[in-house]
C-alpha cells in the first residue's frame, strides 16, 4: 500500500504528516488535534528550498530525522506495517518501507479525512457522511490575523501579549432556509411557532362586507394581545385559492372567517395537525391565545 508524506508548517515548525495514500490530510483536523498550533499551512517553494533533501513528489520519511522533521502519523501507519513511499529521488519510489525500521513516528495523530463507514476514533461506529447547512461556526483563528495586525494586549504583569483571536457567527438566512427544509409536508411549509412569519393567518372567505369587517376585527384584536397576524383579505379570489395558499404558506394557526359566520362562529385550524374547531366569534382571540402555547 502506498504512503503519503505530506510536507507542512505548523507556525514555523516543518512538519511531516503521513497517511496512506488513498487519504487526504484534513488540516482542519490536525489543528485540532495538535495543542499550542495557531496555523497550518502547506509547503511552499521557498520552504522546499531550505529542505533540498526533499523531492517534490518523491517525499518518503526515512530521511526525516535527517533533515530535523517532526513526523506525525496516522494510526494506521503502525509500527511494523509496510509501504511504497517516496524515495527522496526524482522519479524513484521505494518499496517495503517498514514504520519503526525505517523511519520513526514522533506523534500518532488522527488527521486523515474521515470517509463513509470509517469508524469513529472514540466509539468505534461507523461514521454517516450526509449532507448538511451550517447555520453557526466557531473558528479558532489562533494568532495568525494578531500576528499580521500587531494586535497585543497587556497582561496581568503589564506584559505586552499577541492576542489569540476566535471567530463566532451565525447565519440568520441559512437557519431559516434550515428550518423550511425540516419543517413542511406534501401541501406546503408548516413553520413551527417560536420562528414563523406570523403566529396567525386569517383568511377572509365569501363577498359580504360583515366577513371581510369580521377578519379585520378578529386580526386587530389578536395584534392588540401581542400576537402576529397575517390577513388574507383579497376580494374576486375563491375561497379554494387561498385556503391552498394558507396551506403554502404553513402560518401555524389558520382562521377562515366565511360560512361558519352565519352561526356567529369562525373555523380555527391547526395548520400542522390539520385539527379544526368551530369558535364564537366574540371567543376567537382567547381561544387562539390559549392555542399557541401547546404548538411546536
Amino acid at each position: 500500500m502506498t504512503l503519503k508524506n505530506v510536507m507542512l508548517m505548523a507556525d514555523k515548525t516543518p512538519i511531516s504528516v503521513l497517511v496512506p495514500g488513498d487519504r487526504e490530510v484534513d488540516l482542519k483536523r490536525l489543528q485540532a488535534n495538535l495543542a499550542g498550533v495557531n496555523d497550518i499551512s502547506v509547503f511552499e517553494d521557498a520552504d522546499f528550498a531550505k529542505f533540498p533533501g526533499l523531492v517534490k513528489g518523491y517525499i518518503g520519511p526515512q530521511d526525516a530525522k535527517k533533515n530535523g522533521i517532526t513526523v506525525y502519523a496516522d494510526p494506521r501507519i503502525a509500527p511494523g506495517t509496510s509501504w511504497v513511499t517516496g524515495a527522496n529521488a526524482k522519479d524513484k519510489h521505494a518499496r517495503n518501507v517498514v514504520s519503526g525500521r525505517d523511519f520513526t513516528v514522533d506523534h500518532y495523530v488522527e488527521a486523515a479525512q474521515i470517509k463513509q463507514g470509517d469508524a469513529c476514533p472514540k466509539c468505534e461506529t461507523p461514521v454517516i457522511i450526509d449532507r448538511a447547512i451550517e447555520i453557526g461556526h466557531i473558528f479558532q483563528l489562533g494568532r495568525k490575523y494578531a500576528d499580521a495586525l500587531g494586535l497585543t494586549v497587556l497582561d496581568q504583569n503589564g506584559k505586552s501579549q499577541v492576542v489569540t483571536m476566535g471567530s463566532y457567527g451565525i447565519g440568520v438566512s441559512r437557519a431559516v432556509a434550515a428550518i423550511a427544509e425540516q419543517s413542511y409536508d406534501e401541501i406546503g411549509l408548516s413553520w413551527p411557532v417560536e420562528v414563523a412569519p406570523a403566529k396567525v393567518h386569517v383568511v377572509a372567505t365569501g363577498k359580504e362586507d360583515v366577513v371581510f369587517e369580521t377578519a379585520e376585527k378578529i386580526s386587530a384584536d389578536l395584534e392588540a394581545r401581542g400576537i402576529s397576524v397575517m390577513i388574507d383579505d383579497r376580494r374576486g379570489t375563491s375561497p379554494g385559492v387561498k385556503f391552498k395558499d394558507a396551506e403554502l404558506i404553513g402560518i401555524p394557526v389558520i382562521v377562515v372567517v366565511g360560512k361558519a359566520l352565519e352561526q356567529g362562529n369562525v373555523e380555527i385550524r391547526v395548520r400542522r395537525s390539520g385539527d379544526k374547531s368551530e369558535v364564537a366569534v366574540v371567543s376567537a382571540v382567547d381561544f387562539i391565545a390559549g392555542l399557541l402555547p401547546t404548538l411546536s
